[in-house]
């Protein structure tokens, strides 16, 4: 007779569909600036790319990538598909999985001749600003700029072995009445990117857990300014 033999968390490797929208302007012209638009839990591609339109100026391509893990969200309407980036299984999957998406969506567009890959830009939105800074902090050469809008910061910041400096201008805006994050963790969020970042911004605004129409204008103005350097 065989013993009983239980074995947990064996895995197999397979392939998975990872989705992004793409916006070429006419004004694009070969080798553009390229704004990686990144959305938060629970959203999806196409309300990204609304967002970075209302602040890409008018000759960067636009790339708005969408989270792997999908689920229902309740909304006024019912229930609706939204998508997300991260779970609490295995994270360090997760990460290494945005990683990839990004660069693969960088070297695809530079393969095209279509963007300038020394004027690649960040641009994420809650869940996705840690993201971002874990992304930049590990590929410093891939990203010139980060704009963080109303998220945290990497939760390993000061002990991850594998972050570098990020010489990148960072752009880091919050609200005062954020539903998700007291001020508090906001603050403390801002003086650690301060102390870690030399070309670091950071605005405080009247606003909840969104994008302001304030805030979109800072941040046309700062990817206009940061191109243009």
């Amino acid at each position: 007779m065989t013993a009983e033999n239980l074995r947990t968390d064996l895995k197999l490797k397979a392939e998975i569909s990872l989705y992004y929208d793409l916006f070429v302007p006419a004004q694009a012209g070969e080798r553009a600036p390229l704004l990686i638009a990144v959305h938060g839990y629970g959203a999806h591609k196409r309300y990204m790319m609304r967002e970075a339109r209302l602040v890409a100026p008018e000759n960067f391509v636009i790339a708005s990538v969408q989270g792997p893990h999908q689920h229902f969200r309740r909304t006024d309407d019912g229930y609706r598909v939204g998508f997300g980036w991260l779970t609490d299984h295995q994270p360090e999957e997760n990460v290494r999985l945005h990683h990839d998406f990004l660069l693969n969506v960088i070297a695809g567009l530079d393969k095209q001749a279509l963007v300038d890959t020394q004027q690649v830009y960040l641009f994420g939105f809650s869940q996705a600003c840690a993201l971002n800074f874990r992304f930049a902090f590990t590929h410093p050469e891939a990203v010139r700029g980060i704009i963080g809008v109303c998220g945290g910061v990497p939760g390993d910041l000061e002990t991850n072995p594998q972050y570098r400096e990020f010489a990148g201008s960072t752009f880091y805006l919050y609200g005062d009445d954020d539903e998700f994050y007291p001020q508090e963790k906001f603050l403390e969020f801002d003086a650690k990117l301060r102390a870690r970042l030399p070309n670091y911004r950071s605005k405080h605004y009247k606003a909840k857990h969104e994008i302001t129409e304030e805030m979109r204008e800072d941040i046309r103005e700062w990817l206009t300014d940061v191109a243009s350097i």
